[in-house]
């Protein structure tokens, strides 16, 4: 036994009551993660706390949990975990927390204090420099070296992740400071104050002259909308200019699907970039423009760009625009307020410009078609094209989930070619529905995320789904929804490898290497955890998969199926 190990027949509060004390004082109900040798001095200070704790199998698979319930609840997601390898385990899912402004705050142990400072002491887990690893992938990087500190640094970390743009952070505690006694009273009264990221007004002034006196204002919301749950200031905005409204992947469900302004989510599609690209002012809400918002940077505005960003980084990234730091909320409630009142105009005229009585199209628009019928006529136009692709399959599963799922349930997607379809084509049909991970792009997401759901919101059935490349990552977590018994369904599309990176492969090469794989058998694999499972057809799938999310508890329905994507648009720009 270690000489910092406290005997078990008695115990002083430690640096790791003073971690979950503090987590509590903040707020926090719940941690995720996975205890390891360094940590045991926070993971035992759990039982003498309230917190409820989630423990997965893999430390990645963890982080994917907390990343998925700290966007479900728009709040802060412990993540706890220990040393080295444990520590390293999460980098890919923190990596994601930060392309879609999760709010993972990540506590892992370090080597006791002897060790830090890159002496190349030889102590278990020890890396010259543990947290320079994190620094280029969390939003902060944070430090206690003793017991009094700690409280201080959680609250600091906590205010970090929770200041706009949300994002991951990582705190790391050494192991003797989290076993050593604390001489201070319990934790109380902890108080973290997120920064506000409020407009400048001559920013939304601006932005409300370029808008109102467009003749053809569109909008594009994208995650940043979702995060900061601004859906009602974008309808009432782009109800007031009546300007069509796309939403990237990322901001999915940010405007109601079948509203007459909505151009829904085709972004990989040329009708869709020429339709923004023809905006005379186009307001891009809560997106970068990157790759996957661009159709992979075809996108070229002929107009001028308003864009609204609380990533600093990302404003006016890739494209000139009157660029406004500001959360998404704030800046679009300042902007309806501002167009409300320049409709209004003077003396109460409604008919100026910009107005609904004027038209979007403004003066001098002639015989333009109105901005609903060009977007039924767009929405038209990617229906013809897609159809001609033959594509019925793809359609049917697609069809057939939507069905199956209820329409307050959330979805969770890996990277496989179904999820690629939804990100185009699925209607989640609320808002902060729908999770994937096109933010950092790696596989494995889908089953742990909806577990973190579920955990969020147990009254609701929770859909994952997967390829079967991608729920190899993830199978040992069977055991952590049957433990927690989560109501998740768990859907894997098996198409024998990486579906999407055959396709790439073959249309790039002519051939593709690496991408099939051996399986085992998922049925039998799910059913060993105890977990119901069962395989179906596309003609079984809208009833199994609706059966499997209708019973109580944990499941899997496995479709053998070889799905294609519809063909790109943007090698032909």
């Amino acid at each position: 036994m270690s000489s910092t190990t406290p005997t078990p027949t008695q115990h002083r509060r430690n640096g790791g009551d003073l971690v979950v004390e503090s987590l509590a004082a903040l707020g926090a109900d719940t941690v995720f993660g996975l205890p390891g040798q360094h940590a045991l001095g926070v993971f035992d200070a759990l039982r003498r706390s309230a917190l409820r704790y989630v423990g997965l199998r893999v430390e990645n698979n963890a982080g994917f949990a907390a990343d998925a319930y700290a966007r479900t609840t728009h709040g802060v997601a412990p993540l706890l975990v220990s040393t080295g390898p444990g520590a390293l385990m999460t980098l890919a899912a923190l990596q994601e927390a930060a392309a879609g402004s999760a709010a993972v705050l990540a506590i892992g142990s370090q080597v006791p204090l002897a060790g830090i400072g890159g002496g190349r002491h030889g102590y278990l887990h020890e890396l010259t420099d543990q947290s320079a690893s994190f620094r280029g992938v969390v939003k902060s990087v944070h430090t206690a070296r003793t017991a009094s500190q700690i409280p201080s640094a959680v609250a600091a970390a906590w205010e970090s992740a929770l200041s706009a743009p949300h994002g991951p952070v990582w705190l790391e505690i050494p192991q003797d400071v989290l076993l050593a006694e604390a001489d201070v009273p319990p934790v109380a009264g902890l108080e973290a104050r997120p920064r506000e990221l409020l407009p400048r007004p001559e920013l939304i002034a601006a932005a409300a002259d370029r808008l109102t006196q467009a003749r053809r204002p569109v909008i594009l919301a994208g995650g940043g909308v979702v995060r900061a749950g601004a859906e009602a200031e974008l309808l009432a905005l782009a109800e007031q200019l009546r300007a069509p409204v796309a939403t990237t992947f990322g901001g999915k469900g940010a405007f109601p699907w079948e509203h007459p302004l909505s151009l829904r989510s085709w972004m990989e599609d040329r009708y869709t970039t020429a339709f923004l690209e023809d905006a005379d002012t186009l307001l891009v809400v809560g997106s970068g423009l990157g790759e996957l918002s661009s159709n992979y940077h075809t996108f070229r505005p002929l107009g001028r760009v308003v864009q609204i960003e609380a990533d600093l980084g990302k404003l006016e990234s890739n494209h000139a625009a009157l660029g406004i730091h500001a959360d998404a909320r704030a800046a679009l409630a300042a902007l309806v307020k501002e167009v409300g009142e320049r409709e209004a105009g003077p003396d109460g005229d409604e008919d100026a410009p910009g107005s609904k009585a004027a038209g979007a199209a403004g003066p001098g628009a002639g015989d333009a078609p109105s901005p609903e019928a060009a977007v039924s006529d767009l929405l038209a136009r990617v229906r013809d094209r897609i159809a001609g692709q033959h594509l019925d399959l793809e359609q049917q599963v697609l069809a057939s989930v939507r069905d199956a799922l209820p329409d307050g349930a959330v979805s969770c997607w890996d990277m496989t070619i179904l999820a690629y379809w939804a990100w185009s084509a699925f209607d989640p049909r609320r808002t902060n529905a729908l999770h994937s991970a096109q933010g950092a792009g790696g596989l494995g997401y889908g089953f742990p995320a909806a577990l973190g759901v579920a955990v969020a919101d147990p009254e609701r059935p929770v859909l994952a789904v997967s390829g079967d490349g991608g729920a190899m990552y993830s199978i040992a977590e069977l055991a952590t929804a049957r433990q927690y018994d989560l109501p998740v369904t768990w859907l894997i599309v098996d198409d024998g490898g990486y579906g999407i990176l055959r396709e790439y492969m073959t249309d790039a090469f002519g051939a593709a290497t690496a991408t099939e794989l051996t399986r085992p058998d998922f049925v039998a694999l799910a059913e060993s955890f105890g977990v119901p499972a069962l395989r179906t057809t596309p003609e079984r799938l809208r009833t199994d998969l609706a059966a499997a999310l209708a019973a109580p508890g944990p499941s899997v329905v496995v479709l053998p199926a070889h799905l294609r994507m519809f063909a790109p648009t943007h090698l032909d720009s």
